[in-house]
C-alpha cells in the first residue's frame, strides 16, 4: 500500500512546490528593551501561530543587531522596532510593517500586506 501511495505523493509535493505564494514568512526584528515588542509578544505573540496568517507565513525572530539580518535581502536597512518583514523562499523582502501599531491595526495590515504580495486569502472568504 505504501509503495502504492509514494508516487501520487511525489507529484502532489512537485505540483505544489510550483504553485505561486506558497512559501512566506513573516520575519519580526526585535530588540532587547522594546516596549512595543514586548507589547506584540503579550498580545499577539500567543496566538499568531494558531491564525491562518501564522499558518500561511510562520513567524522567525532576528534579533536587529545580531547576524542573521545580514542573510536577508532587504529593501531598506531596518531602523526601528519591531519592524515585520514579509519575505520569501529566498529571504527577499516582499513588504514591512515598521512598529506595531497595536492589535487591532496589526491583523488588517497584515491581512492586507499578505493579500497583496503573495496568494493568501483570508480565512472568512474560504469559509474558514
Amino acid at each position: 500500500m505504501i509503495g502504492a501511495l509514494r508516487i501520487p505523493l511525489a507529484s502532489l509535493a512537485i505540483c505544489l512546490s510550483a504553485l505561486p505564494g506558497l512559501s512566506a514568512e513573516l520575519v519580526m526584528v526585535e530588540q532587547a528593551g522594546c516596549a512595543y515588542c514586548a507589547r506584540w509578544n503579550a498580545e499577539i505573540g500567543p496566538i499568531y501561530p494558531k491564525t491562518s496568517e501564522g499558518a500561511y507565513a510562520p513567524l522567525r525572530r532576528v534579533d536587529l543587531r545580531g547576524d542573521e539580518i545580514e542573510t536577508l535581502t532587504l529593501e531598506r536597512r531596518v531602523v526601528f522596532t519591531p519592524t515585520f518583514i514579509l519575505v520569501d523562499d529566498t529571504d527577499t523582502e516582499l513588504a514591512r510593517l515598521e512598529g506595531y501599531p497595536g492589535e487591532d491595526f496589526f491583523w488588517g495590515l497584515l491581512e492586507q500586506m499578505l493579500q497583496d504580495k503573495t496568494g493568501y486569502t483570508p480565512a472568512a472568504a474560504n469559509g474558514g
